[in-house]
């Protein structure tokens, strides 16, 4: 049961985290077409996720926690269906720039900083032990 109230509360606070991030994001570029907000969203996730991955194979976390982090908080924040229908409703509005843009911009970047987010993590431990 805790499991499963640690993975619903680490998702609420994610998934309204991520409607005012993507919205504050969002409304600052409010001239374009671009899903800006999704963008950030899900880099700043990858980044989360790639740090809180390497320091948690280095420091004792109960599960829970973790639970509420990857699967409730990380999972809720960061959203690849929003992605795909956004980057879908630019391909049906013929901005055939802007769907590369976005599948290039946040593929790779959301790879680079898992791993940016992995080597601060560990770089951290280091500076902490």
């Amino acid at each position: 049961m805790y499991k499963i109230l640690s993975i619903a509360a680490g998702g609420a606070f994610g998934a309204a985290l991520r409607y005012y991030l993507s919205g504050l994001v969002q409304k600052h570029f409010s001239s374009s077409v671009f899903p800006h907000g999704t963008l950030v969203v899900n880099i700043i996730g990858a980044f989360l996720i790639g740090f809180f991955w390497e320091l948690f194979q280095n420091i004792i976390v109960p599960g829970n926690l973790r639970l509420f982090i990857f699967m409730g908080f990380i999972g809720a924040f960061t959203t690849f269906s929003t992605y795909s229908l956004e980057t879908l409703n630019l391909l049906r509005n013929n901005q055939f720039k802007f769907v590369l843009i976005n599948i290039f911009s946040s593929n790779i970047l959301c790879i680079a900083l898992v791993f940016i987010g992995f080597l601060v993590a560990r770089y951290l431990l280091k500076i902490i032990k």
